[in-house]
């Protein structure tokens, strides 16, 4: 059952986003979909946005104390930006952000945020979980792509792994997070009040991938108070 907690505060009205305008592909181009790992390793909480999401994201993240879970972002954004983007997230958060590069371990009080040039992967290695990329096609005319995050977290971490949609504009992401669901996954949506556009949430859950609606100034409690074990956390 969904649950959700809604208040005031719509945001600005929507802008495009930027994606490639050649067809439409699905995470099948990046990746397989595979069955449910045996999970074995730590909690990971990955996150998709777009339109708005860089100040989602910024707010979602200064809330996380140092001893949080490692977290991975996919945030459709040029390649020119998300470089700055992750360091002016460190300089704010108490974790610690980059830009993710391949074979980054991912490691707990530590974010790593999707270059703008490629695919952000979940790959496990051992007991860990490593960072991955790829310069295969855009799916869903975005590279990086939330659904391609979204499935190899599905893929490597199973029920280990905490899905967090944010603001952004069309599906991205929705198939991807159904998939974690179905791996066994607990995952939360940005609600509509306090989305710039809805879009990418709305699909979630309309797909049927959302466990709770969450306002963003409440997302990194309800996600902490899951950790938790309190999945019935009200503010």
């Amino acid at each position: 059952m969904i649950m959700t907690e809604d208040r005031p505060g719509a945001g600005p009205k929507p802008r495009p986003t930027s994606g490639s305008m050649q067809q439409s592909l699905t995470a099948d181009a990046i990746l397989p979909s595979l069955p449910a790992p045996i999970a074995s390793t730590g909690k990971l909480i990955v996150v998709g946005a777009s339109t708005g999401g860089t100040e989602a994201i910024k707010e979602f993240l200064v809330n996380f104390p140092p001893d949080s879970p490692g977290i991975v972002i996919a945030q459709h954004m040029p390649e020119a930006f998300t470089l700055s983007f992750a360091q002016r997230l460190d300089k704010l958060c108490k974790i610690s952000v980059k830009e993710a590069e391949s074979g980054d371990r991912i490691l707990p009080g530590h974010a790593y945020v999707a270059p703008g040039h490629s695919h952000l992967l979940i790959k496990r290695s051992g007991a860990s979980y490593v960072c991955e990329l790829s310069d295969g096609p855009p799916v869903n005319r975005h590279r990086p792509s939330v659904d391609v995050l979204f499935r190899s977290a599905a893929n490597e971490a199973g029920k280990n792994a905490i899905g967090v949609i944010l603001t952004g504009m069309g599906k991205d992401g929705a198939q991807g997070m159904l998939e974690m669901k179905r791996a066994g996954a607990y995952n939360f949506a940005q609600n509509e009040a306090s989305c710039v556009v809805f879009g990418m949430p709305r699909e979630a859950i309309l797909a049927g991938g959302v466990d709770e609606v969450v306002p963003l100034h409440d997302m990194a409690t309800r996600v902490m108070a899951h950790l938790a074990g309190a999945r019935d956390f009200r503010i």
